[in-house]
């Protein structure tokens, strides 16, 4: 049996046996089942949540998917953020003939075959998102965005660089890797954490021996790790949100009515200018968003109206209304539903299925808001300074 890619550690009198595989590679997933067959491990931990896991032995069920439940709960972003996981993987498996995670599938069908306990070693994927999104500014979310809807429409080709980088990175690594260089901020909730919290995992895992499938970038830090103590609560815990964005989300409403009507009793005229500025700016850029997301017309008249409403009160979102006219216009169907796993893999799919237009929305809707509220309340500033 090569011993190439296997770590073997001594910890407390417990053998642990590293594999660190390829998600790409073929060979990974024979190595896997050589190892496992050969070790007789008591446990084998995986790379993977129970997300991840459900995902692969069930299948994504998107046909239980309830739209407007996913738009008031405010998931429409992490739901396109798994969505451009999925579209990544399937264009590189149909680019390059492979099956990623081949080998996380082998290390459960293994752990089964021997009666190994199989434990989920990896942090549930949402909670990475949401770490990841409290450490991002609101430029950096805006930046961030974009970059996933770019990401989700490009019709690149993946290089024979990007196939050999990914054979040593884990898969949700490879997809976020140039975010990681544009929001150093990542690294830490992305990779740092996870290596720590995979290594916990890993060391609390039954038995005298373990046997432990991780992507090849994680093992330099799993290694490192292992040695010390790491509470999982902590790890697990999403950051409370911070109240200075909440503070200035009601801060910028407040400021922009105040000048406007200060502005409208000293110069109506003026003022008249500051509200239909304010209004147009957060209006169309709004409705803008809707149309590149190829809304449906009531839809971008919803965005255009809303958005000047909701950027003064931060418990509303033009996206979310947006949301909802273009999901009742244009409800999706089951068929919607079960072809999502298919549509997602392609950009025309993605603009043709009714359930990821509607997410695109959601999301382009208040983007644009956003800008709108920023170019707009430039506006409304200039002129008062202009009339004082």
């Amino acid at each position: 049996m090569s011993e190439e890619n296997i770590t073997r550690l001594e910890l407390d009198g417990k053998e642990v046996i590293l594999i660190g595989t390829a998600h790409v590679s073929k060979q990974s997933a024979e190595q896997v089942k050589e190892v496992i067959d050969a070790e007789q491990p008591d446990s084998v931990c995986v790379e993977l949540d129970q997300q991840r896991y459900q995902s692969i032995k069930e299948g994504n069920k998107w046909k239980n998917m309830d739209i407007f439940k996913v738009i008031k709960e405010k998931k429409a972003t992490m739901l396109l953020m798994n969505m451009m996981i999925s579209s990544f993987q399937s264009r590189m498996a149909k680019q390059f003939g492979i099956n990623p995670g081949q080998e996380m599938i082998q290390g459960i069908d293994s752990a089964v075959e021997h009666d190994a306990e199989l434990v989920l070693a990896d942090r549930n994927i949402q909670i990475t998102f949401s770490r990841i999104w409290r450490n991002l500014g609101f430029m950096g979310k805006v930046k961030l965005l974009m970059s996933i809807v770019y990401g989700i429409f490009s019709d690149d080709d993946i290089s024979e660089e990007d196939l050999e980088r990914m054979k040593s990175q884990d898969m949700l690594d490879t997809v976020l890797q140039e975010f990681s260089e544009s929001f150093p901020q990542l690294k830490t909730p992305l990779i740092d954490e996870r290596d720590q919290y995979l290594a916990q995992k890993i060391r609390s895992a039954k038995g005298d021996k373990v046997v432990a499938v991780l992507g090849a970038a994680h093992v330099p830090g799993v290694k490192k790790e292992i040695y010390r103590e790491h509470d999982l609560k902590k790890l697990t815990k999403v950051p409370p949100k911070s109240k200075k964005p909440k503070v200035i989300a009601w801060a910028i409403p407040l400021i922009i009515l105040s000048i406007i009507a200060y502005t409208f009793i000293n110069n109506p005229s003026a003022g008249t200018y500051q509200a239909i500025s304010w209004i147009l700016w957060n209006g169309s850029l709004s409705a803008i968003g809707v149309a590149v997301a190829m809304g449906h017309p009531l839809a971008i008249l919803t965005a255009f109206l809303v958005a000047p409403i909701s950027s003064l009160n931060p418990l509303l979102a033009a996206g979310w209304f947006a949301g909802f006219v273009q999901a009742f216009v244009r409800k999706p169907n089951v068929s919607d539903f079960e072809k999502l796993s298919e549509d997602v893999h392609t950009v025309k799919g993605f603009w043709n299925n009714k359930v990821t237009r509607i997410l695109l929305i959601v999301v382009m809707a208040n983007i644009g808001s956003s800008l709108g509220t920023f170019i707009g309340g430039a506006d409304v500033i200039r002129v008062f300074l202009e009339n004082l």
